[in-house]
């Protein structure tokens, strides 16, 4: 199925081998580039009823905000993305209450609910809402990354560390979320948003298909088959592995890059593998790296340009996207750092004077991470926080030990040069 306008898409939604009733809902807006997927919950048609009002009801939630929609993707700077991000955790919320309400009217749907995921793409930036445990997935480059973290009580365990992986089949309720749109008046939903590229293919399901494949998995389908195809196939194999639960399949394509846009995605990934390859950020998943990835900042330098002067307080962390910059002390040069490495680190601790200025031998472009911005990450996201802390911890034992095995060494060649005074003692006319 492809639209006459917005992006082409295929959706496949199947009752499975057990269920009798398919409580999954999909829904599609082309005039929005809105895609939502929903599993419902509940007995009866309860489930079928929660999954289809959410959807329903939060896509009018968003359809009312259209106007500022338009006006971000115009970029007139009136709106931001942080004000579309609020605009999507309303409306979940909007759509949580509606389906309580209905449920709290009729007894024999008191206590329905259903997992929601939404994506909505606004010019080159994808937006997400997500309630429960369907999924989003990003296929980009041949991989692919999973977007969201389960509201379950297997991954509560797992978090936790009172599950192990292998012990997952055992688990009696694996199937029960932690949150859910229309089960409470209220619900928190994550939201994200991040570039979004030309060739881009977009995975929003249900459990009842992402709970028989690996992340690691999928890449294949998606190299062995055309796009139409992939979602029947998802289906299918899901059935052919027990088809315990709904399926539901939407798959989304963003067409091919222009050379602008190829440029764009060049420079995303930069930023993503750059920040991946430090030490700071080893531990983090593809989508935590975007939530980093948005606090930063791109800045260019011209030959010469002095990046960071030595004495002055720093409240800045800088990574090198392209280019070369040189560590130095007035004209001697302490080191020079090339693409990938960075300089700056101990700004995100205190505000120490800089030990050392910076300048730029090439023309360079960097990424720049503020104090201010890194703390605001840490206090808003926990899990996030633990990790980084854990790899700040890391890095700064690391450092320590250099230092003392440097300076072990200077005492020995200290000593060794004290010996040798003794036995040639130089005489001094």
């Amino acid at each position: 199925m492809a639209p006459t306008d917005g992006f082409p898409f295929w959706p496949v939604t199947d009752v499975g081998r057990v269920r009798n009733v398919n409580e999954d809902s999909f829904l599609v807006d082309k005039k929005l580039n809105l895609f939502v997927v929903c599993d419902g919950m509940g007995g009866h048609a309860a489930g079928e009823v929660a999954s289809q009002l959410a959807a329903r009801y939060f896509r009018e939630a968003v359809v009312a905000s259209r106007e500022m929609i338009d006006d971000f993707e115009r970029g007139t700077g009136s709106v931001k993305r942080e004000d579309i991000l609020q605009m999507l955790q309303r409306a979940v919320q909007e759509a949580c209450e509606k389906v309580h309400a209905e449920g709290q009217n009729d007894d024999t749907k008191r206590g329905m609910g259903t997992t929601l995921t939404a994506l909505l793409v606004v010019g080159s930036r994808g937006f997400l809402a997500h309630v429960g445990d369907s999924r989003l997935y990003l296929v980009r480059e041949g991989q692919v990354h999973h977007f969201v973290e389960d509201h379950s009580l297997i991954n509560e365990l797992l978090k936790r560390g009172r599950l192990t992986k292998e012990q997952i089949d055992k688990v009696q309720y694996k199937n029960a979320v932690t949150r859910a749109v229309g089960v409470y008046e209220s619900v928190e939903a994550d939201t994200l948003d991040f570039d979004v590229l030309g060739g881009d293919r977009y995975l929003l399901c249900s459990d009842g298909m992402h709970g028989y494949f690996k992340t690691g998995e999928l890449a294949q389908y998606f190299v062995a088959a055309p796009d139409e195809t992939i979602a029947q196939t998802l289906v299918d194999l899901s059935n052919d592995r027990g088809g315990k639960d709904n399926i539901t399949v939407l798959l989304v394509r963003i067409p091919d890059a222009d050379a602008g846009v190829d440029m764009l995605a060049r420079e995303v990934n930069l930023k993503i593998d750059a920040l991946a390859k430090m030490p700071f950020f080893r531990f983090l998943a593809y989508q935590e790296l975007v939530r980093v990835l948005n606090m930063t900042e791109v800045r260019t330098y011209q030959i010469g340009d002095e990046i960071v002067k030595q004495g002055q307080e720093g409240d800045e962390l800088f990574i090198v996207l392209t280019g070369q910059v040189r560590v130095h002390t007035g004209d001697a040069i302490i080191t020079r750092l090339g693409a990938g490495q960075h300089f700056g680190e101990m700004a995100m601790v205190d505000k120490a004077p800089r030990s050392a200025s910076v300048s730029a031998d090439d023309p360079t472009k960097l990424l720049v991470i503020r104090r201010r911005d890194f703390y605001e990450i840490i206090r808003k996201d926990p899990p996030v926080a633990v990790k980084l802390l854990w790899s700040f911890v890391g890095v700064l034992t690391e450092r320590l030990r250099n230092t003392s095995r440097e300076l072990g060494e200077a005492r020995e060649q200290a000593a060794l040069e004290d010996i040798t005074d003794e036995i040639f003692p130089i005489e001094v006319p």
